[in-house]
């Protein structure tokens, strides 16, 4: 599976690890960044990371301190349902019930173990469908 992967200064390291282990389990990861501890502006890298989820149809993680603005960044893109997650259940809803196609981590908020429980709950959990589809159909804006 290929994984987009992108994120500030405050995901870095985070970033990183998650990219390892990814890299570890056989995943192809696309990084667009950042990459290195200098202070940075999210929407850059959660612009780019949302635009190649979009035209690829693949998914994705987005990681910044609080995870809000590289995950309210995301939503602006038609075709993107980015979720905040910090716990592992709500990124396993995050996918059943709303079709999430990008995890946002909060790196000030949550240990490293949890976020790859996260990740690994996110890209391994499918889209219930069903009763879920008709809402998620309604997310996006004409």
């Amino acid at each position: 599976m290929t994984i987009h992967i992108g994120s500030d200064h405050a995901g870095f390291e985070l970033k990183e690890k998650v990219k390892a282990m990814l890299q570890q389990q056989g995943h192809t990861i696309q990084d667009y960044g950042t990459h290195s501890l200098d202070s940075t502006d999210y929407p850059d890298y959660a612009h780019k990371t949302a635009e190649a989820v979009v035209s690829s149809g693949e998914l994705g993680i987005l990681i910044c301190g609080s995870a809000n603005g590289v995950c309210m960044t995301a939503n602006k893109h038609a075709g993107i349902r980015a979720a905040l997650c910090w716990l592992n259940e709500i990124a396993a809803l995050a996918r059943q019930h709303n079709d999430a196609n990008i995890i946002c981590l909060p790196a000030r908020f949550i240990s490293e173990e949890s976020a790859f429980e996260m990740v690994h709950t996110f890209l391994s959990t499918p889209f219930e469908g069903g009763r879920h589809a008709n809402r998620v159909n309604k997310i996006n804006c004409n």
